[in-house]
């Protein structure tokens, strides 16, 4: 018997939490031409295509879903264990489970072009011409307004190296997506790499309209007792508050080398000052990600709160915040 939910109206759940600034605050942002009612959005991978979350509150709210990465066949994903818990976040290596192209845009867009929702597509591939071809799978599909390129994928032609530790295989993919895609396109980066602004600068070049940054960082947990380590695939992406200060970072890097560029910021985000710490980076809008699995409101609070904590500090809006950082 499955138990019934009550949506959430977010107006009604801020009015409890704290009273309305009377400051008039805009939240609408730019990002690389697509408006945007707030700045906040999902991470790809942490929030399907939103139809879970839906149940609880009108995910619309939010400034888009990124929704989970689709690729070009349908794929099982890696073998369990596929995540463990860290002290400030946790390990995954879900192997980028998904019904594939076909599928996602037979049940899933549908829906969230029905709700009306702003819908940045996350594609991956183990080749450039798979992402070619997700990519223009969904060219004039309803409510895709941008693509999110996830490029830390392995690269089967380069000993499964991920396309984002090397500029050139990532400028390979973004420019075979960028002659297939009618609407904005951007780079998934990772920090596991020595010159990120580098990487940002190829990827650009080849045709990126605006970056995503960051993506899980690798890494690794080992059983004191088993000797086995905690995923089935010995390796998994790090994500959650651990990696937030590499994210703010990477943004804060690569807004300085390319600040006309517009950046989604990622990586531990949890609480409002979490938000203004990627904005203040460089960020046009921020995803939040980790933190739905422990509170699926997440989302919606941080809009409130941004609100909030915006208009009791007298800014007019968001877009002020934007690389204001104070020297020393």
């Amino acid at each position: 018997m499955s138990a019934e939910v009550r949506r959430v109206d977010a107006r009604e759940l801020a009015a409890r939490q704290a009273p309305e600034p009377e400051v008039e605050v805009e939240l609408r942002v730019d990002l690389a031409g697509i408006h945007l009612d707030n700045p906040i959005t999902t991470a790809s991978g942490c929030f399907a295509s939103g139809r879970e979350v839906d149940r609880f509150y009108d995910v619309t709210e939010l400034g888009a879903i990124v929704v989970k990465s689709i690729t070009r066949e349908p794929r099982q994903g890696l073998p369990t264990p596929r995540m463990a818990e860290t002290p400030a976040g946790m390990l995954n290596a879900i192997g980028l489970q998904n019904p594939g192209v076909d599928a996602w845009l037979e049940h899933d867009l549908p829906w969230l072009a029905e709700r009306g929702a702003k819908v940045i597509a996350s594609i991956a591939g183990r080749t450039p011409d798979d992402f070619r071809h997700v990519a223009r799978a969904l060219r004039r599909q309803p409510g895709i307004v941008a693509l999110e390129v996830n490029l830390s994928c392995p690269n089967v032609s380069h000993r499964g190296l991920v396309f984002a530790c090397s500029g050139r295989d990532s400028a390979e993919v973004i420019s075979a997506v960028r002659r297939e895609a009618e609407v904005p396109v951007f780079a998934k980066l990772t920090a596991d790499v020595t010159d990120l602004p580098g990487v940002a600068e190829q990827v650009v070049a080849a045709g990126a309209d605006g970056l995503t940054l960051i993506n899980t960082l690798l890494g690794m947990s080992i059983d004191p007792d088993t000797g086995r380590p905690g995923l089935a695939n010995t390796y998994g992406g790090l994500s959650g508050p651990a990696i937030r200060p590499v994210a703010v970072r990477a943004v804060h890097q690569v807004h300085q080398a390319l600040p006309e560029v517009p950046i989604i910021g990622c990586g531990g985000v949890r609480e409002v000052g979490d938000v203004i710490q990627f904005v203040r980076a460089g960020a046009s809008a921020v995803a939040v990600g980790t933190s739905t699995f422990v509170d699926p409101f997440v989302g919606q609070h941080l809009i409130g709160g941004l609100r909030r904590w915006l208009g009791e500090r007298g800014y007019g809006s968001i877009a002020e915040l934007r690389g204001a950082v104070q020297p020393w």
